[in-house]
């Protein structure tokens, strides 16, 4: 005989799935399945006169690990990228201590002041920053007034920099502000009272608190950063290429479908191994700040 408690434990554990079905299906409709035609495109090799050719080989990657030109384009991307992540660390982190110790009333107005910027297209504050970037723009014309010779500021690494530090930042501020949300303002304040400099609190207690926010933050600037497309294609011009722009300009320009595709394969993995790496390095540290 079958035990009854059993058999109502079986739709009790396959609910989950039941329930998530859905959703792992339209994940992988949307996603799994354009990914793994793009990754077995990257296979296939082009010509002029015929088109794509349906011929597997690696011809792609090698052409591209084997071409200084590829090859300084990923350099670009990546410290570039890098560079931002950083900036916004070191001004997106103190910016959410600050704001996690406002009062409730500021505190929701310089909530809504940071995510702002996430309610305008990226297009459109691309444009602003190329506006005021201009050899034309507003920032030129301030250094003409003050008797100051205009500055080249537009089609170069600085100006995406910035446009891109001023999109990523509430992506930071957001996790870092979150994780300061758990700590206990009882802990601080006993470590003071108890003689602890404000330095030891900032290192013993508010660092290991911040660390995770810090490093969910940096993960999600650095992947938008590096697979960037409308400020790098706007600010940086045709010259100053990042790995986004070339692919676009591969599929829509040359039509070259197989070679852009191999170049969004070698950035999805190169991305996910940076990404991968820093977070078992910040991991690693983190557990031997809290042992």
């Amino acid at each position: 005989m079958s035990d009854p408690a059993a058999s109502s434990l079986k739709p009790k554990r396959s609910l989950p799935y039941i329930l998530t079905a859905p959703a792992t299906l339209l994940f992988a409709t949307m996603v799994l399945v354009p990914l793994l035609l793009t990754a077995l495109l990257a296979f296939n090799s082009y010509d002029d006169s015929v088109g794509i050719k349906s011929t597997y080989d690696l011809h792609n990657y090698l052409a591209i690990f084997g071409d200084d030109y590829y090859l300084r384009i990923f350099w670009r991307t990546f410290w570039i990228a890098g560079l931002t992540t950083l900036i916004c660390v070191i001004v997106g982190a103190p910016e959410a201590y600050v704001l996690s110790r406002m009062s409730r009333k500021w505190r929701a107005f310089f909530l809504i002041v940071i995510l702002a910027p996430l309610l305008v297209s990226v297009v459109v504050r691309a444009f602003g920053w190329s506006m005021l970037l201009s050899a034309d723009g507003l920032i030129n014309h301030g250094l003409q007034a003050l008797g100051m010779a205009p500055v080249k500021m537009l089609y170069t690494s600085g100006a995406i920099v910035v446009a891109l530090v001023h999109v990523m930042l509430p992506f930071m501020v957001i996790p870092v502000w979150t994780a300061l949300q758990r700590l206990d303002p009882t802990v601080e304040h006993a470590a003071l009272s108890l003689n602890a400099s404000q330095a030891t609190v900032l290192r013993r207690i508010l660092l290991p608190q911040v660390a995770p926010g810090v490093l969910s933050g940096s993960l999600i600037v650095f992947g938008l950063s590096a697979s960037a497309f409308a400020i790098p294609g706007l600010l940086g011009g045709r010259r100053l290429k990042m790995v986004a722009t070339t692919v676009y300009d591969e599929f829509l320009g040359s039509l070259n479908w197989p070679l852009g595709a191999s170049i969004a394969i070698v950035l999805l993995v190169a991305n996910l191994i940076i990404m991968m790496t820093y977070n078992r390095i910040l991991e690693r540290r983190y557990s031997k700040t809290l042992g």
